[in-house]
C-alpha cells in the first residue's frame, strides 16, 4: 500500500479501515459474551474455553498450512494476486481492504474473537472494559500504523527502509506468518485449558 502511487491517501485509510473493523469485532463478541455472564456462568466460561481451544486448534493448521507452503530456499516468491491490484485502489476500496484484512481475515477474526471474549471472563467494569479494548486495538494495529507513520515522519530514508523490509517479508513472510499464528495458537490453548481442568 505504501509503494503505490496513492500511498499518502491510501496508507490512513487502509489503517482507519483495520483499526475500525478491529473496535467492532472485538466489541461485538465482548457485548454478546458479556451479557452471557462470561465472569459468573460456568456454562459460558466453558464454552469460550473451548471456543479458545478450537481456536488455538485451527491457528495451528493454518500455521502447518503455511510452513508447509512456503517457497522453498532460493525460489522467488509468487506475489498473491490481490497486490497487483493495489496501485489502482480508491482510498474508499483502501479502507474497505484494511477492514476486510482485519475483521475477516480468518488469522486476525480468531483472534480477536479469542481476546474479546476472554476479556468478558473477567468481569471488568464498563470502564476498564472499554480501556482494554483501546489497548488491545493499538497494539494489534502497531505492526500496521506503526509503517505509515514511519513513512510520513521518515522522509526518503523511510521509504528506502521500508522497500528493504519488504523484499526481506515477500521472501520470508510464509515463515514469519507461520512461526507467529503457531505461538497465537499454542497460547490460546494454554489459555483456554486451566478454566476446563480445575
Amino acid at each position: 500500500m505504501l509503494f503505490s502511487s496513492r500511498a499518502k491517501v491510501n496508507g490512513p485509510a487502509f489503517v482507519a479501515g483495520w483499526m475500525i473493523a478491529l473496535t467492532v469485532v472485538f466489541g461485538v463478541v465482548y457485548v454478546l459474551s458479556n451479557q452471557g455472564n462470561a465472569s459468573t456462568s460456568s456454562t459460558t466460561t466453558d464454552t469460550i474455553s473451548w471456543g479458545k481451544i478450537v481456536f488455538g486448534v485451527l491457528l495451528l493448521l493454518l500455521a502447518a498450512r503455511g510452513w508447509r507452503n512456503r517457497p522453498a530456499p532460493d525460489t522467488e516468491p509468487e506475489m498473491p494476486k490481490w497486490m497487483a491490484s493495489i496501485d489502482t485502489l480508491s482510498p474508499a476500496k483502501a479502507f474497505g481492504f484494511g477492514a476486510a484484512m482485519a475483521g475477516v481475515n480468518p488469522k486476525n477474526l480468531l483472534l480477536t474473537v479469542a481476546a474479546a471474549a476472554g476479556l468478558a471472563q473477567l468481569g471488568l467494569s464498563t470502564s476498564e472494559a472499554v480501556v482494554s479494548m483501546i489497548v488491545f486495538v493499538v497494539i494489534a494495529s502497531s505492526t500496521v500504523a506503526g509503517p505509515v507513520v514511519y513513512y510520513f515522519l521518515g522522509g526518503e530514508h523511510a521509504k528506502a527502509a521500508l522497500d528493504s523490509m519488504k523484499g526481506w517479508l515477500a521472501i520470508h513472510n510464509a515463515a514469519v506468518t507461520a512461526v507467529l499464528i503457531l505461538v497465537f495458537g499454542v497460547d490460546l490453548i494454554a489459555k483456554g485449558l486451566p478454566p476446563l481442568t480445575s
